[in-house]
């Protein structure tokens, strides 16, 4: 019985994450930390870093938290909690830093539906420079029109 509330931990995480990074991306760094996320949108600097890197650290800590508590304090439900925020954080940086802005140039020639659709959602985010009027701003899961010709 335990593995099973385990495996629906960890998915549930994975899955609530997608909202997660949805809320914070379109209230949070389009909102009061716009001057965190701005350099992301406007190519003003020649750093392979960007200040909108920062943002991961937010859920690093809180995935290291549980893995702390589970560890420490013998929180059991605390491992799913926190590979399954570590796992869509692997996710999300390989889609959107590594598929999508090509910072390692691999994954070039995905060419699928799904990655079109990817692609094609997170190029309509971008193409509003200022925080206002944007669009798009999930990652994982994005508008069906997306997937369309």
């Amino acid at each position: 019985m335990q593995i099973f509330l385990w495996i629906l931990i960890f998915f549930g995480t994975f899955a609530i994450m997608e909202f997660n990074a949805w809320f914070t991306h379109k209230y949070i760094m389009h909102g009061f930390l716009w001057s965190l996320h701005k350099d992301h949108h406007h190519k003003d600097h020649k750093s392979w870093f960007e200040r909108n890197d920062a943002f991961f650290i937010f859920y690093a800590v809180i995935s290291m938290t549980c893995f702390y508590l589970w560890s420490y304090e013998d929180v059991w439900y605390c491992l799913p909690l926190g590979l399954g925020i570590l796992a869509y954080g692997i996710a999300y940086f390989t889609v959107h830093d590594i598929f999508i802005h090509q910072r390692f140039k691999i994954f070039r020639n995905a060419n699928n539906w799904y990655a079109k659709g990817v692609r094609r959602a997170h190029k309509m985010h971008h193409k509003h420079l200022g925080k206002e009027d944007g669009e798009c701003f999930g990652m994982l899961v994005v508008p069906f029109k997306y997937f369309k010709k």
